[in-house]
């Protein structure tokens, strides 16, 4: 397959398709000859109005990489809201508050609205199948534009690793209530570390990518 003019060195191990038909894809990158380490999700595009984790993952993955560990990546979680350029899907609802953590709730029908009923969407029952099959050891979100790496879950000491290659320093709470979020699920409930690194706004891709990189080169050789 090919993304942003670039061949992308990996597996395409799952997909579906939204409502709109867009598709999402699951890819695999995994060492060729020797058992894998470990397992590290890498997600993009929660937010259709946050695009930079998908050229960050595709422009990853045109790089032939050698990888001790099992690495999967869903470049763009939200196709639809990337197309409309809203932070919720097509159904406007904010992926990041539509899963079955306990502290879901049913909100107002604004840019957070968390859906009608937990894990109401598709690209939610997707990504529950996929942390369910493939059992995650690390996963890391990518949003914009707060400039940290947030964190849930026991991933105080990889995210403290995270800050030191990215710069950006660690908070372990983003500054306000998110109920049926993607961390809370995971990070909390699961006790997957899951890392929420959040990007700076509007930056020059080629230094976006630069630091970015770091990230990526520990999670296929040091993590």
């Amino acid at each position: 397959m090919e993304e942003i003019g670039r061949m992308i060195f990996a597996k395409v191990e799952l997909k579906i398709n939204t409502q709109k038909g867009n598709e999402i894809f699951l890819l695999k990158r995994e060492p060729k000859e020797t058992d894998y380490d470990k397992t590290v999700l890498v997600i993009g595009v929660f937010h259709g109005d946050e695009p930079d984790g998908e050229y960050l993952i595709n422009r990853y993955l045109s790089e032939k990489n050698e990888t001790k560990n099992r690495l999967l990546f869903i470049p763009c979680l939200n196709p639809d809201g990337l197309a409309n350029g809203t932070r919720t899907n097509a159904n406007g609802v904010d992926l990041n508050r539509n899963f079955p953590a306990q502290n879901w709730e049913l909100g107002e029908k604004n840019e957070y609205f968390g859906g009608d009923s937990p894990a109401s969407e598709q690209e939610t029952k997707f990504l529950v199948y996929v942390i369910d099959k493939y059992k995650p050891d690390l996963i890391i979100t990518l949003h914009e534009p707060y400039q940290v790496v947030n964190y849930d879950g026991p991933a105080k000491d990889i995210a403290q690793k995270i800050s030191e290659i990215t710069g950006y320093k660690t908070e372990e709470s983003i500054g306000y209530p998110t109920p049926g979020s993607f961390g809370t699920y995971c990070g909390i409930e699961k006790k997957i570390p899951t890392i929420t690194l959040e990007l700076p706004e509007k930056s020059d891709k080629e230094i976006l990518y630069n630091t970015v990189k770091g990230v990526f080169t520990y999670i296929q050789e040091s993590f």
